[in-house]
């Protein structure tokens, strides 16, 4: 084996008797180089439009959220809360009621997605830190106030500081009898802005949050409630929590993760990844024709070789194994280059962000996130070299025989 990888690698390096099987060696690993370089950067790119769409939306979603199976909401007077709380890994617990409504500023309505919340709700979620404008306050004493997204208060034109101008909030009125009077049909609660919260535009444009008491009221709701949202504390499992709190919860409700809660959004990502890779192999497949166009020109070019191994003693066994490592070479010489460029380029667009989202419109970011994963290297060092020992295979076991009248047969 010793002795084919050095005859392999004198190969690869040293100057042949016609030049252009160097330039078809040197065009092999140049096409490799830049189907494996590409295959990283893209890879890495759509790691980095995941993990920001995760943490946008697990800056709203919490941890567990547990909903009825039937229905829009239960009663928290019968729900088993206090068994909830005491299971090990449960950190906070937050009631929450949520329901589309109008919401009406000066001379101006939106349709909007109410969600009034208990007090926990700010360490079930990261929305403290989404505020872009004024301050996340829900209550102090028996004052109420509002948290708006920013989608909403654009559209509204809102104020925060415009306290002669509250936010009106009307939802239809339960069991309202038929009336003349449109005014009956509804309630409505006035409420003033303490912040706006910017997350992500399916939350800017569709929320704002109210205190838990403020939606009943609201509502006309005592002990109804839409869902439950949990925290698990870090370091904890949270597959086993949530097994735990389905098994308490039982089957009339549904107990969903993070992932679980945006399901369908995560899949198209891993869908649309997946597709981007198998697209990309499939050109780093056909950018691996040129070693077999190589290795056929070498294998040709070393007649003279081939009979002087062979009459010193060379099975051939030994004479294909030299031209297989000579294309697994060429293969992984290319493969380790785009490995290595792929590193370099999405280190540093993570450093210095030179290539910006070109867009009209604000985004949440400026420029393309990248995030390089270990796994994403193996698997493309993998790819790479299936294809590589493929394109080699085939020139060694039936070019050679066709070329060489059957001494390697």
């Amino acid at each position: 084996m010793k002795f084919a990888f050095y005859i392999a690698r004198r190969y690869l390096f040293a100057k042949k008797s016609h030049n252009i099987i160097n330039i078809i060696s040197g065009i092999s690993v140049a096409g490799i180089t830049m189907g494996t370089m590409a295959l990283i950067i893209v890879l890495s790119v759509f790691n980095g439009f995941e993990n920001l769409v995760v943490t946008l939306f697990n800056s709203f979603n919490p941890d567990i959220r547990i909903t009825a199976n039937e229905g829009k909401t239960f009663d928290a007077a019968v729900f088993p809360s206090d068994q909830l709380k005491s299971i090990p890994g449960v950190a906070y617990y937050t009631e929450v009621i949520e329901e589309n409504a109008l919401l009406k500023y000066k001379d101006k309505q939106f349709v909007i997605a109410i969600k009034g919340v208990s007090s926990d709700f700010d360490k079930t979620s990261n929305i403290r830190q989404m505020m872009t404008e004024g301050d996340y306050v829900l209550q102090t004493g028996s004052n109420d106030f509002a948290l708006v997204g920013q989608g909403v208060a654009y559209s509204l034109g809102l104020a925060l500081r415009d306290y002669e101008n509250p936010l009106t909030v009307y939802v239809p009125r339960r069991n309202a009898r038929a009336s003349f009077d449109p005014a009956e049909a509804f309630n409505s609660l006035t409420i003033q802005p303490a912040g706006v919260f910017s997350i992500q535009q399916d939350f800017d444009i569709k929320y704002v949050i109210v205190p838990l008491r403020f939606c009943r009221q609201l509502l006309d709701y005592k002990t109804r409630i839409s869902a439950v949202e949990i925290g698990i504390g870090k370091g904890e499992d949270q597959e086993k929590v949530q097994r735990e709190i389905q098994k308490i919860a039982g089957d009339n409700f549904s107990v969903k993760n993070r992932f679980q809660q945006e399901e369908l959004l995560y899949k198209i990502m891993k869908s649309e990844k997946l597709a981007v890779f198998i697209i990309l192999s499939f050109i780093l497949f056909i950018a691996t024709f040129n070693v077999i166009g190589s290795l056929s020109m070498l294998i040709l070019d070393k007649k003279k070789d081939i009979a002087v191994l062979t009459s010193l003693g060379a099975d051939e066994k030994l004479i294909r194994r030299i031209f297989l490592i000579e294309g697994l070479l060429i293969d992984l010489l290319g493969g380790v280059l785009g490995l290595v460029l792929g590193g370099i380029i999405c280190w540093l667009q993570q450093t210095f962000s030179f290539i910006t989202i070109q867009t009209s419109n604000s985004f949440v970011v400026d420029a393309y996130p990248v995030k390089m994963e270990v796994m994403d290297f193996l698997l493309v060092f993998g790819i790479v070299f299936i294809i590589g020992f493929a394109a080699s295979w085939y020139p060694v076991k039936y070019i050679s025989r066709k070329y060489l009248g059957g001494k390697l047969a």
